[in-house]
């Protein structure tokens, strides 16, 4: 293959500072909106770069479920990779893809483990068999077969029957306070509009253009 040949014009449209609105935030929140009008498949779907205990990154895609208190939230098992390595270094990034209005939000920040009653909150909403996988997943650990991973929500399924599943001890969210937003809105010949959002002292936002 000659992947020098896989190429394309960026046409969807340009940005300027006149389209900003002073909060990243709720610049986010316009942009993810214009992302679910426009249909794209996984609106809320984000890249969550980590770096472990050696200095060494790893990104994943998790989605999005939620912005409480200034920041992005996200779920998973305390247990996993990402969420051992955030606890050794809360320093992380979110990049959210949105190419077909070519277009990237690039956020950086801290991650924080909420609490077990907002996490509750949440895991009551969740269709019974995500709850029950909740509880099946030992994430990020080895596994001999998928059917020992099958074995165990059997069990579960008998275990809980009908009844309510709590929120397991083990699993919960975190919430991404960003420090930085960085706004890329393709352009043509390869001159991208890139706006960074970078949080002053006073918990205030500066705004700077930057080069492509």
């Amino acid at each position: 293959m000659h992947y020098e040949e896989f190429r394309r014009e960026y046409t969807a449209g340009g940005l300027t500072r006149e389209m900003l609105v002073a909060s990243p935030l709720r610049q986010f929140e316009r942009w993810l909106e214009q992302s679910v009008q426009a249909g794209l498949e996984d609106p809320t779907a984000m890249v969550l770069a980590t770096i472990d205990d050696q200095g060494r990154p790893w990104q994943r895609i998790v989605l999005l479920k939620g912005m409480s208190d200034g920041g992005f939230v996200f779920y998973t098992n305390h247990g996993s990779y990402k969420a051992e390595a955030i606890a050794g270094n809360p320093l992380v990034s979110l990049l959210f893809p949105w190419n077909e209005l070519d277009r990237q939000v690039i956020v950086s920040g801290r991650a924080e483990k909420m609490s077990l009653a907002e996490s509750a909150s949440y895991f009551v909403t969740r269709p019974r068999e995500s709850q029950i996988a909740a509880w099946a997943s030992r994430q990020s650990r080895p596994v001999s077969a998928r059917a020992m991973l099958q074995k165990q929500v059997q069990v579960l399924k008998e275990k809980f029957g009908n009844g309510d599943i709590p929120t397991p001890d083990f699993w919960g969210g975190y919430r991404v306070i960003p420090e930085r937003i960085e706004f890329w809105q393709g352009g043509e010949h390869r001159l991208h509009d890139r706006f960074l959002y970078t949080k002053g002292e006073d918990d205030g936002w500066e705004i700077e253009q930057l080069q492509p």
